[in-house]
């Protein structure tokens, strides 16, 4: 499935013809969205690995985000996650930074629970200030 500016914009300014330079896209696994002429973003993984509701845990576990970022230049892999060992929930790939907003259900499903969940990921895309 491909969707495009679905989310909310930012601007660099107050003024009404100041370029784009953040947005922010809801997906789903296996969801793609168009970030420009040629560029698009694929959620192809999510892995939840947090501790379910009513289990007893060694650890609390995570839950990480793998995707794909497609341009003239080819395609390269990148992970988001909150609490997962060598993972961040930032990142800048190309020019662009990825950023992890929201995630529902926040919360992992119970320990018992007969339907996978639902997984929706807010991420935040920005154009990446020169330092």
């Amino acid at each position: 499935m491909t969707t495009s500016g679905n989310g909310t914009a930012g601007t660099a300014g107050n003024s009404a013809s100041a370029p784009r330079t953040s947005a922010s896209y809801a997906l789903r696994q296996g969801e793609t969205v168009t970030l420009g002429p040629g560029t698009t973003l694929t959620l192809q993984r999510i892995n939840d690995s947090r501790c379910k509701k009513g289990a007893v845990c060694v650890w609390a576990g995570y839950i990480s985000y793998a995707f794909s970022l497609t341009n003239a230049a080819g395609s390269r892999n990148f992970v988001l996650a909150e609490n997962m060992p060598n993972a961040s929930p930032k990142v800048t790939q190309d020019g662009l930074t990825f950023a992890l907003e929201q995630l529902e259900p926040p919360e992992p499903p119970a320990l018992h629970a007969t339907a996978a969940p639902d997984y929706r990921i807010n991420v935040r895309v920005t154009i990446a200030q020169a330092k």
